[in-house]
């Protein structure tokens, strides 16, 4: 990520257009011919040679030589589209550190308007295996089944985090590209790294908020003590992308998984004692 943000400045016009005629071309080749390459950005064969040496070296794209000589883009690449998109429409203007890290993305911390944090989806391998499995906007199969299912995760959060805000204490969020969205950086650490003082409260906060969500149509399907932020005494509830909907065949079951999930977790460090259908009812109600 960082490597990809610190060439952006100094990317060519030929650059961007090869990364540009790469995305387009992986909606049909999972390694875009050099001849396709070619013809979309009209560049000489020697010219597009050069270029390609040093996107791969940057770890933008990729070569893969059987049956054909063939490029891909990676996932720096992917990040230097969308960053350069960003840029472009003035959602961020400089990138900073790195804050979080997931099996299916990676957070930094970005400058827009003022503070913000992206968060980069990243479905590949074993995740978008069992992303697949687990939900249904996933791709069956594709050309390039990875980005597909990073911009449709990315697409999913943003979609859950417009819809709820700011009726449920979820992020700001500000924009979405690609597989990157935008929102307001919340500060506070995660549920399972603190201590709150009054840890009945915070339940029936998080219980209320789930039964928001809930009226919104919408269950986060993934809500445990990681997903939760705690700023200034109160909960953010955060990463959205497989949230499902009420009318899903198993929304009641997914419903009750994530408030075992909460229920457990305040039991056991804070013995909180909760009766399962009395939280279950206070969400649903």
């Amino acid at each position: 990520m960082v490597v990809a943000a610190e060439h952006i400045r100094i990317l060519n016009k030929y650059e961007k257009s090869i990364l540009n005629a790469l995305e387009r071309g992986m909606k049909h080749y999972a390694w875009v011919p050099l001849e396709q390459i070619k013809i979309a950005t009209k560049l000489s064969e020697s010219e597009i040679n050069y270029r390609l040496a040093r996107l791969i070296e940057w770890g933008m794209v990729r070569f893969n030589p059987v049956p054909y000589d063939g490029y891909a883009l990676v996932f720096g690449g992917y990040d230097t589209l969308a960053l350069m998109t960003l840029t472009r429409n003035g959602t961020i203007s400089a990138l900073g550190s790195k804050i979080g890290e997931g099996k299916e993305s990676v957070v930094y911390e970005a400058l827009g308007l003022g503070p913000v944090a992206i968060k980069f989806h990243r479905i590949g391998g074993r995740s978008f295996s069992s992303a697949r499995l687990n939900r249904d906007y996933m791709p069956e199969e594709g050309h390039c089944p990875w980005l597909i299912a990073s911009r449709r995760s990315a697409e999913r959060e943003y979609q859950a985090l417009t819809a709820l805000h700011p009726k449920v204490s979820v992020p700001l969020p500000i924009g979405q590209n690609r597989h990157t969205v935008v929102m307001a950086l919340i500060t506070g650490p995660n549920l399972n790294h603190c201590r709150v003082e009054e840890p009945e409260e915070v339940l029936d906060e998080i219980l209320t908020y789930t039964g928001i969500a809930y009226h919104e149509g919408i269950i986060h399907a993934d809500l445990s003590e990681y997903n939760i932020l705690m700023e200034e005494g109160r909960c953010v509830i955060i990463d959205w992308p497989q949230w499902v909907g009420t009318t899903h065949p198993n929304a009641v079951s997914i419903l009750e998984r994530d408030i075992d999930n909460i229920l457990t977790f305040f039991k056991r460090k804070y013995n909180v004692q909760y009766d399962r259908g009395d939280a279950i009812r206070c969400v649903i109600d």
